[in-house]
């Protein structure tokens, strides 16, 4: 069996790109570019919590590391160097093998240096810390949503929540409904190219990792504002028709509370609609309008479906210890 420093040269020791000092040392050493600030973030994905015990490596190397970028993707930041923790029960190299690839690629879709890290023995487990730049007082931050700008959101929230209750035997999805979904859960895209757009447009962001409703929340309490919205779900469009629902709000739950998506939901000034409805198409990504942020108690939310109806939410989210 390979000992751990021989795993960490063979799967995880690569060529850096933009990095002083890498993989190897005690620390590593980085050089911001002239005018930056850094992002930092980090998150961590625990079997049985934050995936299935028999999901793909190579699925689970690349939203190890994606989910980390999504988060840099709401503040308007450029990712740029990560370090990864691991935890396993075994070292089992074909297994590591197909991870290492999974998470590299993802680290060279979006131009990051892996710098650095940490394995041990336990139960599945990994954790990323990841740093990215953006020019000095730029970053989108949760903080600046004003009574009267618009909320929007990014591709189709809900489609990974679908994936995963089929998966679970609580739904039966159809094709093509059910690769599109399940491909939202194991390989989210994050948005870095939206972000970036954002910088200077929008007045907060935030990812969708734990429900559109839950994380649209964290917004308004941290600009202390509240918000009406009109229930929007284009599932259908991708094939819902075909699939076998419990109940008929079951896709607007999972589309307004289920997470694990990654999309990103922003606020922006009305006097911005026409720039964001044509960076929609710039960038090849379905932009929705989804309501407006109102002055109220902070944290305040009304969902209505499309006749104006005041839609019962039962559930805005998950929430590790709820």
């Amino acid at each position: 069996m390979p000992s751990e420093f021989a795993l960490i040269d063979r799967h995880f020791k690569r060529p850096t790109r933009h990095t002083v000092l890498g993989v190897g040392d005690d620390g590593a050493i980085v050089r911001p570019g002239a005018g930056c600030e850094l992002v930092i973030s980090t998150d961590m994905l625990v079997a049985g919590t934050h995936f299935l015990a028999n999901a793909d490596a190579e699925d689970l190397g690349w939203k190890t590391l994606a989910v980390n970028v999504s988060d840099l993707a709401a503040m308007g930041a450029q990712p740029r160097w990560a370090l990864l923790a691991v935890a396993l029960p075994a070292a089992t190299e074909s297994w590591i093998e197909k991870f290492a690839h999974g998470f590299f690629t993802c680290a060279d879709t979006f131009g990051i240096d892996v710098i650095g890290g940490d394995t041990t023995q336990g139960p599945r487990n990994f954790c990323v810390t990841i740093f990215g730049e953006v020019p000095a007082g730029t970053a989108l931050l949760r903080s600046g949503a004003q009574p009267g700008d618009e909320i929007w959101v990014s591709g189709t929230p809900g489609r990974a929540a679908l994936g995963l209750a089929h998966l679970q035997g609580r739904i039966v999805l159809a094709e093509p409904l059910l690769s599109d979904c399940l491909a939202a859960l194991h390989r989210p895209q994050p948005h870095v190219a939206l972000g970036l757009a954002l910088r200077g447009i929008a007045t907060a962001a935030i990812d969708v990792s734990d429900g559109l409703l839950a994380d649209l929340g964290h917004i308004l309490e941290a600009s202390g504002v509240a918000a009406t919205l009109t229930l929007a779900v284009p599932i259908h469009a991708a094939g819902a028709a075909d699939a076998v629902l419990p109940a008929p709000t079951f896709e607007d739950n999972c589309y307004l509370s289920g997470g694990d998506d990654y999309e990103l939901v922003f606020t922006a000034p009305a006097s911005r609609h026409a720039e964001i409805a044509a960076l929609a198409i710039t960038l090849a990504l379905p932009l929705t309008y989804l309501g407006n942020i109102a002055a109220g108690t902070p944290g305040a939310l009304t969902v209505r479906d499309a006749a104006g109806q005041a839609f019962e939410v039962t559930r805005r989210g998950y929430d590790h210890f709820g």
